[in-house]
């Protein structure tokens, strides 16, 4: 009897073992566009599986190839289990589809978001589909000692600005890095970067949205102007000027200010570790208010499909917490910013001084992310018009009005 006892004790704990183990055997996939963040965001999970002993791989894909691929691997039903998802209209139709988790009732996500950080992941039907991650703000990149040289405030209005430029074109200085040669950062980085500093915040945005609003309005029409103007201030040959050659030419010294993102800024000590730099929102012209792009950039949801759904909306409230918060802030790239509402503290003082730029400032995402992206390809190619002088400012803006008012009566 004691033998068989102790058989059955035996036995048990077998079991229990066993199932320790599956539990520890359990390894989720993790999709994302931001390759270039592999050993950041894998310190990240790696710090996640401590705490919970769940493994998350994460696999990352080319920005470019990524919409495409996810949505391949999704309709294959070889997705990732956790995903990184693209904010308003791209995100929300993997939700529309049924590919996207609902979270809405994940502890955390309306406790510990504000409406603003959850809007861009918040559905038609006013679910939220994703957890939201990292937000980031449009900037201009200044070389310090280039305006100590020639004595340059930084500018508080985009006249002010026009006038640095021209301080620096006068001193043999190429005052931009930007170009077009990949014309989605001319569009998402530059015109995006300059729009809320002429239309305002999102309340004005959705009134294009709407439709109440036209693009050829003097809001609108004024900001294709000072796009045009900044241009003049491009390198020679910007038509051939690419995204990453922006960096090379500012941390060189071949050209004094760099329109980009602040997801840039990581990049400036890796690449040009002697290099001064400093950074300031792009201007809003005289008499309007400050405003910057302050874009809701990453967000992270499960796929419906998973194996492992129970672990999977554990990863998703772990993110929403204040502690896992923390935790990701901690491990994030510089130059991103958490969104939850809790006091995460940035520990890295120049991503403290971008996210600053935003806090007293007008916010808004990229002006055409949420019910207008069937224009992005059509204001990249007017933009690219403006800037060759191929197209006037005023028939860029009538062009654009008319396919808005198609788009708004879909």
């Amino acid at each position: 009897m004691k033998k068989r006892i102790a058989l059955l004790i035996i036995a048990s704990i077998v079991l229990s073992l066993a199932s320790f183990v599956v539990a520890e055997e359990v390894t989720l996939t993790m999709g994302s566009w931001r390759n270039e963040d592999a050993e950041p965001v894998q310190q990240m999970l790696d710090k996640y599986k401590e705490i919970s002993g769940v493994s998350i791989r994460f696999e990352p894909t080319r920005n470019t190839e990524y919409n495409a691929n996810l949505r391949l691997q999704l309709e294959a039903g070889t997705g990732p289990d956790l995903f990184y998802s693209r904010s308003y209209t791209v995100g929300r139709k993997l939700y529309e589809d049924g590919y996207a988790m609902d979270v809405t009732d994940i502890p955390g996500v309306m406790e510990n978001f504000d409406d603003t950080a959850r809007h861009a992941w918040t559905a038609y039907d006013g679910k939220v589909f994703a957890v939201p991650f990292a937000a980031v703000n449009h900037v201009v990149y200044y070389d310090k000692d280039a305006f100590a040289k020639y004595d340059l405030e930084v500018p508080t209005s985009f006249e002010e600005l026009l006038v640095v430029c021209e301080t620096l074109k006068e001193n043999g200085e190429t005052p931009f890095a930007n170009g077009l040669a990949e014309n989605w950062d001319i569009l998402e980085c530059v015109f995006c970067g300059m729009v809320p500093n002429y239309i305002g915040g999102f309340e004005n945005r959705e009134l294009y949205e709407s439709g109440e609003r036209k693009l050829n309005d003097e809001y609108f029409l004024r900001a294709l102007s000072d796009f045009e103007k900044l241009t003049k201030y491009f390198p020679e040959g910007f038509q051939s000027v690419a995204n990453a050659d922006g960096p090379m030419l500012l941390g060189l010294g071949r050209a004094v200010m760099f329109i980009d993102g602040s997801w840039r800024s990581g990049a400036w000590d890796v690449d040009f570790p002697d290099f001064n730099w400093g950074a300031f929102a792009i201007p809003a012209p005289e008499g309007n208010a400050q405003a910057i792009c302050h874009h809701s950039d990453m967000a992270i949801t499960g796929n419906n499909a998973t194996k492992y759904p129970e672990e999977v909306k554990a990863f998703l409230e772990w993110l929403a917490s204040p502690e896992g918060a923390q935790i990701v802030t901690d491990c994030l790239p510089k130059g991103f910013f958490p969104m939850i509402s809790s006091d995460v503290k940035l520990a890295d003082e120049k991503t403290a001084g971008l996210k600053a730029l935003s806090d007293e400032a007008i916010r808004d995402s990229r002006f055409m992310w949420n019910t207008l992206f069937e224009l992005y390809t059509p204001l990249v190619d007017n933009l690219n018009g403006i800037a060759n002088g191929t197209i006037t400012v005023e028939d860029a803006a009538d062009a654009l009005t008319k396919l808005q008012e198609e788009i708004v009566a879909k």
